[in-house]
Formats: C-alpha cells, structure tokens, sequence
C-alpha cells in the first residue's frame, strides 16, 4: 500500500500517508497482527521524515548568518534584475543604476587590495553585464561526441581580472568574432 501511496502521489505522497493508514485500518485482514506491523511502518516512516526534516532545519540554521552593515562598509553587489529591498548611495559614476537591491546580493568586502575598476575602463551592455572582447585564439580541438565532431578553440579574453582563457564553440566565436579568423583557416573546413 505503502507503494502504491508514493506512485500515485508522487512528491507529495508523505502528505497522504494518514489515509494510506485509515484504508489499511478499515480493510479486511486474514491476520490482525498485519494491523499492528503496518501502522508500526507508517510511524516509523513519519519519525524517519520528521527526523531528516529536524537534520536539515539544523544543518540550515549552522550556516545562516545575520547580514549586518556599517555605514562606510564596502560591500560586493551581485546584479539580479528581480530582487528589489535594500536601497544604497551609490557613487555619481553609477547614477544610471537603480540604487535598491535584495539584501541577499549584497556581500562584505573583505580584501585588502583595492577592488575598484574605474567606470571609464569598463564596458557594460544594456543589461549591465561586462562586455569582454577575445584578444585571440590560443589553441584548437575537435571535441569528440558519439556520432558527432565539434571543432572549438581556446580563446584569450580582454578580462579586467587579468589574464582569462576559456573554450569555446568555434562556430559560435567565428560568427560573433571573424575578425579573430583572418588569418586562420577553419578547423570545420
């Protein structure tokens, strides 16, 4: 029966337990110690579901943090364009960004060094995201897949935290970047 609760009930089945226990408490049994084994079952799976939620409250509880500021604290945004709570004096550079944020993206600034990119040095598109440009191509492979080849390259980005280097599809990179291909003959060629 037990069985037959978490198939049809799926996720929620937990929730459905009292009545998988009333259906088995009002059948008809040959032996009624039957009774007796399968309401054992049922309370030792609701003490076993309540146990694991009890571990996770917990466990969730250790890890939290109170989240308090300073005026003159620095901290580190992250941009998220559906949370709204927190509203912060943001330097005149930033005036075109809207000043309130979630509480959640905003993380103390524990470095040392100085973190600060001057505005004019940055490109941002609409959404505010980095624009990175790829400086040039390091290296190249074909990734091979079951019934497939896909060439790809190593790309050098213009990245403000030094030196970046990743993969990339070289379809995707030769359609956004040709210019990086002038002198390269294509590996799909």
């Amino acid at each position: 029966m037990l069985r037959a609760c978490v198939i049809d009930f799926g996720k929620g089945w937990e929730r459905h337990v009292p009545l998988v226990e009333f259906s088995n408490n009002n059948s008809y049994h040959a032996r009624p110690e039957i009774i007796h084994e399968t309401t054992k079952k049922i309370v030792q799976i609701r003490q076993g579901l309540q146990a694991a939620r009890d571990r996770q409250r917990s466990y969730a509880n250790i890890r939290r943090k109170p989240l308090e500021f300073q005026v003159g604290d620095s901290v580190m945004l992250k941009v998220s364009p559906h949370k709204v709570a927190q509203k912060l004096e943001l330097p005149k550079e930033l005036s075109n960004v809207y000043s309130t944020f979630h509480i959640s993206n905003l993380k103390k600034c524990v470095s040392k060094e100085s973190l600060v990119i001057p505005m004019k040095e940055l490109r941002l598109d609409d959404k505010l995201n980095f624009v990175e440009e790829p400086v040039e191509i390091m290296d190249r492979e074909v990734k091979q897949l079951k019934q497939s080849r896909i060439p790809i390259i190593k790309v050098r980005w213009n990245s403000k935290r030094g030196l970046e280097f990743t993969w990339e599809r070289e379809d995707q990179i030769h359609a956004k970047y040709p210019h990086l291909f002038s002198n390269i003959s294509l590996a799909s060629n």
